[in-house]
């Protein structure tokens, strides 16, 4: 499986040819290395890669990387020290967590069923499609590809599963709304449950899977064309196909 630089989830900084994050950078930037944190690939206490790392990395600027990095010191979650280099913040998970969680402290995530957020994705998905057609950039289009290519190549269920993950993660970063982002990552704390991932892996045979792969490419294509009712109705064919698939899995789909 192609590895990429660091897009949407990985920890690896290993330049993908033909990637470039030259539009809006501060922004993409910030939200990848926060869906690290997100996702626990960084611990309290650990260092972040040298600003020059990231630099050649992304193939960005050295302040579109400082940039980003203020913005997250700014939000407590991590610390500089001079000489040293970008430390996780201690609290960094619980501030992450209170960014999301509403002001009762209960997590949403804790008490939605594979069901609800199923029914959440049908109606909120399809809504991004305008969004994305108004501000996706090719950067956007080029982390899309990769994870169309890395999941059609991906040898087991798990890979797959990351990178179909990552796809849809990858339409809610091109809105370019952090609202969409707040929302999503909520959604997908759901789908990164055992419960979820269980039911996934039950309910997919090579078929669907395959199948899977032909609706990503049509629901991309229709993007990059910038063609607003054929992208929503690939979204929302292949959310439904999903949930039938899910739910009656002995049911020809």
């Amino acid at each position: 499986m192609v590895r990429p630089l660091r897009i949407l989830y990985d920890l690896r900084f290993h330049f993908t040819p033909g990637l470039d994050l030259t539009t809006n950078t501060a922004f993409q930037l910030r939200e990848l290395l926060l869906a690290d944190l997100r996702n626990g690939r960084w611990r309290p206490g650990e260092r972040l890669p040298a600003e020059r790392q990231m630099m050649e990395s992304f193939k960005v600027g050295r302040s579109t990387v400082r940039r980003a990095l203020t913005q997250m010191k700014d939000m407590g979650l991590i610390n500089q020290i001079v000489g040293s280099g970008t430390y996780v913040a201690a609290d960094a998970p619980e501030r992450l967590l209170a960014q999301t969680a509403p002001v009762s402290g209960f997590l949403p995530s804790q008490a939605t069923s594979p069901a609800e957020l199923m029914e959440a994705r049908m109606a909120f998905e399809p809504a991004l499609v305008e969004l994305v057609i108004c501000n996706a950039n090719s950067a956007d289009f080029d982390a899309m590809e990769l994870c169309l290519r890395n999941a059609e190549n991906a040898p087991g269920f798990e890979q797959f599963e990351y990178w179909d993950g990552a796809l849809h993660r990858a339409l809610a970063v091109a809105t370019h709304n952090t609202f969409v982002l707040t929302v999503f990552n909520l959604m997908n704390e759901v789908r990164e449950r055992a419960e979820w991932g269980q039911l996934k892996k039950k309910s997919l045979t090579p078929e669907r899977r395959k199948a899977y792969e032909r609706e990503h490419r049509a629901l991309v294509s229709a993007l990059r064309e910038r063609d607003a009712a054929l992208a929503r109705k690939a979204i929302v064919e292949h959310l439904a196909h999903v949930r039938h698939n899910l739910f009656q899995p002995d049911v020809a789909a």
